[in-house]
């Protein structure tokens, strides 16, 4: 298995609070693990709730004997939930931070996946297929009707999430079961290269096996700012072994 992770501030902010992490090695009882977290709050205060989310959950994976990832991973969450919790109450400049989350796992053939949020995952061969689902206001308009699937991208509330790690005492995560297949290929991400990048140029780009996980990952960088580069930019590829 092939993994590769990058952060880039991008264009406009002056702060990174997105934080990545990839390993293709065990971590406690998973076979490998990854993680995107996109930080919100005031000053610093989403870059430690995007960090602390990720030392916690890499911390409780190693410790856990869980066989389940299922298992393993949504106590992880529950545990980085309690984590930032408390050290929002530590200062007043933490107050009101929260992360997005996704994690995911690779068990021979099968994708395990977490998400809280509207930072994503998805599955690319041919075509490009969204795995996760935003937890947005914009998604629900979406879902009801009351929002076309084409405006949503650029809707004022586009930045409005619903379900955050570190927005309530007990943290609802999605999970998600999927079968891979040959020449599958992974990316994770937050709403920096989603909002920047439409989904025919993520497929381009991804899908084109001449290029490696790290080249991959600085062509989407690249086309997230070359688009405006409004917010920051995490991104998480992996290229399993099925």
């Amino acid at each position: 298995m092939k993994s590769y992770c990058a952060t880039d501030v991008g264009k406009v902010r002056k702060m990174n609070q997105d934080s990545v992490y990839a390993s293709s090695e065990p971590i406690g009882s998973l076979p490998n693990l990854f993680i995107v977290a996109d930080g919100m709050g005031g000053h610093k205060a989403g870059d430690l709730a995007s960090k602390l989310t990720v030392e916690t959950v890499t911390d409780i994976v190693s410790s856990l004997d869980a066989s389940d990832p299922i298992t393993v991973i949504r106590k992880a969450i529950e545990r980085a939930n309690s984590a930032v919790l408390g050290k929002s109450k530590e200062s007043l400049d933490y107050q009101g931070m929260g992360t997005t989350c996704v994690i995911s796992c690779v068990v021979e053939n099968n994708l395990y996946v977490a998400n809280i949020g509207d930072s994503r995952l998805y599955v690319i061969d041919k075509e490009i297929t969204q795995i996760t689902r935003d937890h947005s206001l914009v998604e629900e308009l979406v879902s009801r009707g009351q929002l076309a699937r084409k405006d949503a991208r650029t809707n004022r509330n586009k930045n409005i999430i619903t379900r955050a790690i570190g927005g309530q005492p007990v943290v609802m995560a999605d999970f998600f079961e999927v079968k891979l297949k040959p020449k599958d290929r992974i990316l994770m991400c937050t709403d920096g290269l989603t909002n920047m990048v439409e989904d025919e140029e993520l497929l381009r780009i991804i899908g084109d096996r001449r290029l490696s996980l790290r080249e991959v990952a600085k062509r989407l960088i690249d086309a997230a700012n070359v688009h405006g580069g409004k917010d920051n930019i995490g991104v998480v590829l992996i290229e399993p072994e099925v």
